[in-house]
């Protein structure tokens, strides 16, 4: 009786149900998700694709009249598109919390939207019942995601090589899954759509969103950053002064920079980027002209060393400067931005009482 009732509820309220553990299951995922680099994550992640490409092999063949399951693995085969949906939804939630972490919200907004698009959209009734090309695409999401993650913290570096290998694999891997199915499916047309066409399209997607600057640069992150009058470091702590009158109580750093004539402008950040990655990031100033057009003015490189949790500390600093709108992006040596920082610069009087707030990182 309390069975029916509750598959009475179930049915009843399917979609509503869907989205409330959808976003239930994001929230949690996002407290509890690793960091990339951590071994055990990279080992789960890497079990989780094998099922899901295993799920997907039979499936075809299943569907195919190829193959039939056996006794122990017919009393679950019922259930294994609620595994798979599984499956690809905690793959997917993990992959946009990392992309999340890693954009800068203007240059990626479009990609994020898209992300979270598919989340959502795995977890409706009508997608679970689509046909399997749509989950082998959503599969090639969470392996090339896997990829772009796991190569860069391999090689050391980010940028357009490690991506290069990304694309690569996933495609290989999908061009041997369609060899492999092909040596029991003679029909070619039926793999291709099932399994190349929607695994290539997607690559396709990524690899156009890499070159406009879409994609952001996972594994790095920028976790703090800020203008400041000056920037010491003592004991291996960075001392951040700014004025006061310069910060709302609500910010974290400031939207504006009062400037006396000789003062230097000093942007701080904090980078995190995995325990093995060496590599440089670049600081390029940015100032609004009389047409409301960015101008570049400087591009300062930055060496980042990975394997600290709160993230690697760094400052650059501008001596040269009018009064004005300024932007600073913090970019990878390839140009994909990693974060941007608006502030608003004025030239101001000579105060010798002027006093300054410290912050300490």
């Amino acid at each position: 009786m309390l069975k029916e009732k509750i598959a009475s509820f179930r049915e009843k309220h399917e979609t509503k149900l869907d989205i409330i553990f959808f976003i239930g299951g994001f929230v949690f995922d996002a407290w509890m998700v690793a960091a990339p680099d951590e071994l055990f994550s990279i080992f789960q992640q890497m079990v989780y694709l094998f099922l899901i490409s295993a799920f997907i092999h039979f499936e075809i063949l299943y569907r195919l009249m190829k193959w039939r399951p056996g006794t122990t693995v017919a009393k679950v085969w019922p259930y294994r598109n609620l595994a798979l949906h599984f499956l690809l939804g905690t793959l997917l939630n993990v992959y946009s919390i990392f992309y999340i972490k890693s954009a800068s919200l203007f240059s990626s907004l479009v990609f994020l939207i898209l992300m979270l698009a598919i989340i959502l959209a795995n977890e409706l009734p009508f997608v679970k019942k689509a046909n399997l090309g749509l989950k082998v695409a959503l599969h090639a999401i969470c392996l090339f995601s896997f990829l772009s993650i796991v190569y860069p913290i391999a090689f050391g570096f980010v940028g357009v090589f490690p991506f290069g290998c990304a694309i690569a694999t996933t495609v290989g891997f999908y061009y041997l899954q369609f060899r492999f199915l092909n040596k029991a499916i003679q029909e070619h047309h039926i793999l291709y759509r099932a399994i190349f066409a929607p695994a290539v399209s997607v690559i396709a997607v990524f690899a156009l969103f890499y070159f406009l600057g879409w994609i952001p640069p996972v594994p790095l992150s920028v976790k703090e950053q800020g203008v400041y009058h000056m920037i010491e470091k003592k004991e291996g702590k960075y001392l951040l002064s700014y004025e006061d009158a310069e910060r709302h109580f609500w910010q974290r750093t400031n939207s504006s920079f009062r400037a006396e004539s000789g003062d230097k402008i000093y942007f701080y950040a904090q980078i995190y980027s995995p325990a093995r990655i060496s590599d440089q990031v670049i600081v390029h100033w940015f100032q609004k002209d009389k047409k409301a057009n960015w101008i570049s003015t400087d591009k300062v490189p930055l060496k980042i060393q990975g394997g600290r949790e709160e993230g690697f500390r760094g400052y650059a600093y501008k001596s040269n400067y009018t009064e004005g709108d300024w932007k600073i992006v913090v970019e990878t040596s390839s140009g994909i931005e990693i974060s941007r920082l608006y502030f608003t610069l004025y030239m101001v009087e000579k105060d010798p009482s002027r006093t300054f707030k410290v912050d300490e990182k």
